[in-house]
């Protein structure tokens, strides 16, 4: 909301010409000069609220319900969420919204247990098909790597970026910033590479880890994780280096949206 502050007017001031700027009109024969400061700081704390990146953006108002789906795999901190999901929980709280976090196996169940659908439905993204087959067709569907990519970095770029996957492609790097060592069933080195063979079986995939980030002239696409561990400037550095050299850059919910088809499914903010 824009605001204008209109100190000292006169009575017969014309204040409806400044109506569509939410104009404060101050008594200038008011001795509260206390009101006056608090108007101010509302102002200078609204203008700095603004400022902030948010990871659901305009996806979520007020009042909203919104149902998380975070299956917890083994490199997962005992006892203690990922960052992704501590965050989007933190900053859906403070939008005032109903936040209810569930497992894929009580999905269904959290489901049915509602009134009404949810307005939204986050999900950790190596389960989006399942999800997206299950959730109420009224209900809107992301994940928490998806809000990464505009949290973070340029998910427009990434949304366009990921379509050179409709034609063939030769070498790709999958960039890792976490550094923890990746399980079994890791869905950076496993669980991607797996989808990405099938589809392209002689495409040939290396991985980078941490703030490795190797010469990339190389590749025709940079698949990058959802980076909960990189501040945002480190992100667009990244993709500023990958436009510059005119190759493409997405993420891992984004690539996994794209295999599984349901790209043009799925929202996102910008």
């Amino acid at each position: 909301m824009t605001k204008v502050l209109l100190y000292n007017i006169k009575k017969d001031y014309d204040i409806e010409k400044f109506k569509d700027l939410k104009p404060i009109p101050i008594d200038r024969t008011s001795n509260d000069k206390y009101k006056l400061f608090d108007i101010i700081r509302d102002i200078y704390q609204e203008k700095e609220d603004n400022k902030k990146p948010s990871i659901t953006g305009n996806l979520v108002d007020k009042g909203d319900t919104v149902v998380l789906v975070m299956p917890q795999d083994k490199a997962a901190p005992k006892d203690r969420l990922i960052k992704p999901q501590v965050m989007t929980i933190r900053e859906l709280i403070d939008k005032n919204t109903t936040c209810i976090s569930t497992s894929l196996e009580n999905f269904e169940n959290c489901i049915k247990s509602l009134k009404n659908p949810p307005d939204l439905i986050i999900t950790d993204s190596k389960v989006f098909l399942d999800v997206y087959k299950l959730k109420p067709e009224e209900s809107r569907l992301t994940s928490f790597s998806v809000l990464m990519s505009g949290f973070k970095g340029d998910v427009s770029y990434f949304m366009e970026s990921v379509k050179v996957l409709d034609h063939e492609i030769d070498n790709i790097l999958i960039a890792e910033v976490c550094t923890h060592p990746p399980i079994e069933e890791d869905i950076g080195t496993v669980k991607i590479p797996k989808m990405l063979k099938s589809k392209y079986p002689d495409v040939n995939i290396d991985f980078a880890r941490g703030e490795d980030f190797p010469d990339i002239e190389k590749y025709d696409l940079i698949i990058e994780c959802g980076s909960c561990m990189f501040n945002r400037a480190s992100v667009i550095s990244r993709v500023k280096k990958c436009k510059e050299k005119a190759i493409p850059m997405t993420n891992y919910g984004i690539t996994i949206a794209y295999l599984k088809g349901i790209l043009d499914k799925i929202d996102y903010q910008v």
